[in-house]
């Protein structure tokens, strides 16, 4: 389980729940925009990137006209066109509604 990532000197860091570090991957290009429970969410290069806490690709999809809003739990959400979509980590949509 994650407990959170940090970015600094180049990497991003995931810690697990016992505070220790469990995986690093580089930065570059990479914005980390959500962090959920057993993933979390990176933008890089047009896309929206989910990995695991091991720092392995689980997903990707094009992000264009797209914007994160956050992660929690098992998902994370996403607004586009005027509508709020919640996506699992596979980046398959689970719900959308109205912005």
């Amino acid at each position: 389980m994650i407990s959170d990532i940090q970015t600094k000197s180049g990497w991003i860091i995931v810690y697990g729940s016992n505070g220790k570090e469990i995986k690093r991957m580089g930065d570059s290009g990479k914005q980390v925009v959500g962090i959920a429970n057993d993933f979390f969410v990176v933008l890089s290069s047009g896309w929206i990137i989910t990995y695991d806490e091991n720092c392995k690709e689980i997903k990707r999809m094009g992000d264009s006209g797209k914007e994160v809003r956050g992660a929690a739990g098992n998902t994370f959400t996403v607004k586009s066109s005027g509508w709020i979509i919640t996506y699992d980590k596979n980046c398959k949509e689970q719900n959308r509604r109205g912005a």
